[in-house]
């Protein structure tokens, strides 16, 4: 079981994320209000906070938000969930669809540090059931 540590969301792509504590999550959507939401398989990405952690202790001035994630999630290396399982937080029900992700060129962190955990330890979700999601919610990983 993990915890969710920050909900973030970006009003424009491009742009950091920002922690808003907590948003409504939209079936076959994503985030309301958030610029990456949409009718496409990268809906929610959610990063661990622990690998976070681990890039800050390297002296990346990191925020909640910095690397585009929406959900920053203590207790789960996401990494590790293969394509299809599901992840459960009280009545959202969100689908592994996508591991990683293709860095765009020099991002803002990638240009401070030479280096993004992104592109290989954030995932990407589709939204099967909406519902609304907090800071210090629990969320349960369920085998696809």
């Amino acid at each position: 079981m993990g915890k969710i540590k920050a909900v973030n969301i970006s009003v424009k792509k491009g742009t950091q994320k920002v922690n808003v504590h907590s948003a409504k999550v939209i079936k076959d959507f994503g985030l309301e209000n958030d610029a990456h939401a949409g009718k496409w398989h990268r809906q929610v990405s959610l990063l661990s906070y622990e690998k976070i952690e681990d890039f800050k202790a390297k002296g990346a001035p990191v925020q909640e938000g910095a690397f585009g994630e929406n959900l920053i999630v203590e207790g789960i290396d996401c990494r590790t969930l293969p394509v299809g399982t599901k992840l459960v937080s009280g009545e959202v029900i969100l689908e592994v669809t996508q591991i990683g992700k293709q860095c765009h060129s020099g991002c803002e962190i990638y240009k401070i540090m030479g280096d993004c955990i992104m592109p290989r330890e954030g995932i990407f979700t589709r939204v099967l059931h909406g519902g609304v999601i907090s800071e210090g919610d629990t969320i349960d990983v369920m085998e696809g």
